[in-house]
C-alpha cells in the first residue's frame, strides 16, 4: 500500500495563489484617515477657538468682574488638568488647598495688587506642604515638588491676567490688546508652519514646530501690536510691536514649556475637555507664559496700568 502523501505544512506547503484568493475575497481595508499637516482636527480647533473668543468678548463686555470668574475658573481647571496629569505617574497634589489657593491667587491679585498675589501664592504652597506632610512623609518630596508647579504653572502666572484687569482706567482693553498677540501667535504659527515649515525648531518635543512658523508668529504678533497698542491703549506702534515680538517669544515658550512636560509624563495632551485642541491646559499654556510679559511691558510702555 503505498504511503499517503505528507500533510501540508500550513507555514511552507500553502500553494502560492492561496494568498492571493483570500485577498480577494476579503473586504477591502478602508483607507488610512489622513491626518492633517499639523496635527488637529481643524474645524473643532476653530470652532473651539470662536466660542473661547465670545466668552472673553462677552464677559469683558459684561463687566470685569465677570471676566475675572472667567480667569479663575480657567486656573482651577488647568490646575486640576495638570494635577491630573502628574497622577498618572502615581505623584499625589493636594486638591482642595490647590483649589482654595487658585481662588485666592486670582482674587487677591485683583483687588490687591502683586504684593497679594506674591504673599497668596506663598501660603497656598505651604498649606499644600502641611496638607501633603499630614499624609504621610512617603513620596513627600516628590509630591511637594509638583504641587509647587501646578501652583506656579499655570495659576501664579495666570495672576498677572487679574492685574491687568484691576487698571482702573483700561483693565479690559489691556486684556484684550494681551489676548490678541497671544493668540495670533499661534494663527500666525501655524499658517506660516504648514504652508512653508521644513526646519524643526525643537525635534524632541514638538516635531511639528518649525522655525518657519515662529517666524511667522513674531511677524504676525509684532503687526497685531503694533495695530492694537495705538488703537486700544493710545501707545506708539512701534512699542505695540516690541510687545508683539516679545510675546510671540514667550508664547512659544509657553508651548515648549507644556510639551516638555507631557512628553516627561507620557502623555499627548493634558485634557479632553476642548475638541481639537485637548485639554485647557492646551490653550492656556500660552497665555499663562506670556501675561507676565505682557503686564510688564505694558506697564511700562502705557504707564497708569
Amino acid at each position: 500500500m503505498p504511503d499517503a502523501p505528507p500533510a501540508p505544512d500550513p507555514d511552507t506547503d500553502v500553494p502560492a495563489d492561496a494568498d492571493v484568493a483570500a485577498d480577494s475575497d476579503a473586504a477591502p481595508e478602508e483607507a488610512p484617515r489622513r491626518t492633517p499637516r499639523a496635527g488637529r482636527d481643524l474645524r473643532a480647533a476653530i470652532g473651539v477657538g470662536l466660542l473661547l473668543g465670545a466668552v472673553v468678548i462677552a464677559t469683558l463686555v459684561l463687566d470685569a468682574r465677570a471676566f475675572l470668574v472667567v480667569v479663575i475658573a480657567a486656573m482651577v481647571l488647568g490646575a486640576w488638568e495638570v494635577r491630573r496629569a502628574v497622577a498618572t505617574r502615581g505623584i499625589r497634589v493636594p486638591l482642595v488647598p490647590l483649589v482654595l489657593g487658585a481662588v485666592g491667587m486670582i482674587a487677591a491679585a485683583y483687588l490687591r495688587g502683586a504684593e497679594a498675589l506674591v504673599v497668596t501664592f506663598g501660603l497656598t504652597v505651604v498649606g499644600m506642604l502641611v496638607w501633603r506632610v499630614a499624609d504621610g512623609l512617603a513620596g513627600a518630596a516628590r509630591d511637594l515638588a509638583a504641587s509647587a508647579l501646578v501652583v506656579f504653572y499655570p495659576v501664579f502666572l495666570g495672576g498677572f491676567a487679574s492685574l491687568m484687569l484691576a487698571s482702573p482706567d483700561d483693565g479690559r482693553q489691556r486684556i484684550i490688546t494681551f489676548v490678541l498677540v497671544t493668540v495670533f501667535s499661534d494663527i500666525g504659527g501655524y499658517a506660516v508652519g504648514v504652508v512653508f515649515g521644513k526646519h524643526p525648531m525643537a525635534p524632541s518635543l514638538s516635531p511639528k514646530k518649525s522655525w518657519e512658523g515662529f517666524a511667522g508668529s513674531v511677524l504676525t504678533c509684532a503687526v497685531v501690536g503694533a495695530v492694537a497698542l495705538p488703537l486700544l491703549l493710545d501707545g506708539a506702534w512701534w512699542a505695540g510691536a516690541v510687545l508683539g515680538a516679545v510675546a510671540a517669544g514667550a508664547a512659544t515658550t509657553g508651548d515648549l514649556i507644556e510639551s516638555s512636560i507631557k512628553r516627561d509624563l507620557g502623555i499627548k495632551d493634558m485634557g479632553t475637555l476642548l475638541p481639537g485642541h485637548g485639554g485647557l491646559m492646551d490653550r492656556l499654556d500660552s497665555l499663562v507664559v506670556v501675561a507676565p510679559v505682557a503686564w510688564a511691558l505694558l506697564l511700562w510702555f502705557v504707564p497708569g496700568g
